[in-house]
């Protein structure tokens, strides 16, 4: 390949959850010719891969035995007045922050999400009542032909927690946004008052990929789980958060198998209670 790869990589480098195992192989390219001939080399070589940003909302079930393909050097951005075009790699923490330290609204919501732009895009990521969907203008992915393609908000079929990507082997390369003109004082003040919420009522300051289930309509999964007394209820070192029950914390040295069971273990338990299939928000890789 033309990339340099590395090989039986921490696959606790890779995730939020940073859970335990090992990655056969990962490539970093340096650019968009470089991830079209590494594409085009695995597909006529049937292998199996995988592109991530953070990781953040992935759950690695075994030690993945295919190529996993990181998007960190795709981190170019571009502000021009309140049109913003950003690379899939670029963090979306600091994306927020930026464009509020700009005085553009409209990425506010996103200064909590542990996610690149790329990672965002995939599951239309959101927070308070607003998702990637509405400040989005337009996406340039790379199609199952290796094609560069220029994607509308209408083609990108946006649906809470899903979008085109998810049905098309798509990737994103780009993104373009238009915000509003807002007020820097007050678009920061925002942000840091929901980060201090966050901080008070959820369990940031240990390994996790955020909130784990949708939230059933009307209800919310973590008082569902909660009424359960399955708070700090543990398998493996996969543990349900004594902070927020809608989080999976990794206490030590947790598998991806040992959060499958503990989802698969919440999941039975409020279906029998309640009748609710609750639907989980992350990702399993196999």
């Amino acid at each position: 390949m033309i990339n340099k790869v590395l090989e039986n990589v921490n696959l606790q480098d890779y995730t939020t959850y940073k859970l335990t195992g090992t990655l056969n192989k990962v490539i970093c390219p340096e650019n968009i010719e470089d991830l079209r001939a590494t594409l085009r080399e695995l597909n006529e070589n049937n292998i199996k891969y995988k592109v991530i940003g953070n990781g953040s909302n992935l759950i690695f079930t075994s030690n993945y035995d295919g190529v996993i393909i990181k998007m960190d050097n795709f981190n170019e951005l571009i502000i021009e007045e309140n049109v913003v075009t950003v690379s899939a790699g670029y963090n979306l923490m600091k994306l927020a922050i930026k464009t509020a330290n700009l005085g553009l609204a409209g990425l506010e919501f996103a200064a909590g999400i542990p996610s690149t732009v790329g990672g965002a895009i995939y599951m239309n990521a959101g927070a308070y009542g607003l998702e990637m969907k509405d400040v989005v203008k337009e996406v340039t992915v790379i199609n199952d032909n290796l094609q560069l393609e220029t994607l509308s908000l209408e083609d990108l079929k946006f649906g809470y927690r899903k979008s085109l990507l998810q049905e098309k082997k798509y990737l994103c390369l780009s993104v373009k946004m238009e915000l509003i003109p807002g007020n820097k004082e007050e678009l920061l003040e925002i942000i840091n008052d929901r980060k201090n919420r966050r901080l008070m009522s959820q369990p940031l300051d240990m390994p996790s990929a955020g909130s784990v289930f949708r939230n059933p309509e009307g209800m919310y999964a973590g008082e569902l789980i909660d009424s359960l007394g399955l708070k700090g209820y543990q398998i493996g070192d996969a543990k349900v958060s004594e902070k927020h029950a809608n989080f999976i914390v990794n206490v030590g040295n947790a598998t991806g198998e040992d959060i499958k069971e503990l989802i698969l273990y919440i999941q039975n338990k409020v279906k029998e209670k309640y009748d609710i299939e609750l639907i989980v928000e992350q990702e399993f890789v196999e």
